[in-house]
């Protein structure tokens, strides 16, 4: 298979914005049907977000401290947190912090079969809010990870269908080791303190904090680590078709 590289963009603005909330685009078209902005609000500032019909939208905050109003419901904003707000079509960010609270946007377009295969997921995953920090996320481990690689599903599928997403963080020497999965694309996003290194079918791209990485589709990749450095990053599945999702069988829950 060929392809273009590896595509990455850093998303590693400023933690001191005072320029009011900036809102951009980013790697438009990678994915089909998947939209994605980076956010970054300044101190005391509010954004009003609506999420346009026929999208589910994930949001996933990396720096600051802040908190969102859905529905008259207040939900903590910390970094490394994921919110979806679900049935909710209309929600508000407020930074109640000191430094820029900076996040991602990631609006999911819902095809004919997404929406009849969303009616049969149980009621709670797909009416009430879901909010959760990555640390309290579960845990499970992987074949192609190492015992002290310590792996959690942020976002199980089954709440927005065809996608899923988790949390890789380990300390180096070590390795995610080298696979395939043509049924799915895959984003990658380093968090705090990741510093390591993606192969994908002959391409190294060094990958550090606040990247957004998008795996080659089909490629043979894996990620490595050096001698006391972190590999810390969120990998977000966007499958192809549901039957895809028999991948995440692979991962073994605690």
């Amino acid at each position: 298979m060929t392809h273009r590289g590896i595509p990455i963009v850093s998303l590693n603005t400023p933690t001191s914005r005072t320029d009011g909330i900036h809102v951009q685009s980013i790697m438009p078209n990678e994915i089909k049907d998947i939209y994605i902005e980076s956010v970054a609000i300044p101190p005391d500032l509010t954004l009003d977000d609506v999420i346009e019909d026929g999208h589910k939208a994930i949001y996933l905050f990396v720096r600051g401290q802040g908190e969102a109003v859905i529905n008259a419901g207040v939900y903590s904003l910390t970094s490394e947190t994921i919110l979806l707000p679900n049935a909710a079509r209309e929600l508000q960010i407020s930074n109640n912090g000191t430094t820029t609270l900076h996040y991602l946007k990631i609006l999911c377009h819902l095809s004919k079969k997404d929406r009849a295969d969303l009616l049969e997921f149980p009621v709670e995953h797909t009416q009430q809010v879901y909010h959760a920090r990555f640390e309290d996320c579960q845990g499970y481990t992987e074949p192609i990870k190492s015992a002290s690689t310590v792996s959690r599903t942020i976002l199980p599928n089954q709440i927005i269908p065809r996608v899923a997403m988790g949390t890789v963080h380990t300390t180096g020497p070590d390795a995610v080791g080298a696979h395939k999965h043509p049924m799915l694309e895959q984003l990658f996003l380093g968090l705090s303190g990741n510093q390591c290194t993606v192969h994908a079918d002959g391409f190294t791209q060094a990958f550090v904090e606040y990247d957004l990485l998008h795996i080659p589709l089909g490629s043979l990749h894996g990620v490595e680590v050096a001698d006391k450095h972190t590999m810390y990053y969120i990998w977000m599945d966007f499958f192809l078709h549901k039957d895809g999702e028999e991948w995440l069988k692979t991962h073994i829950t605690e």
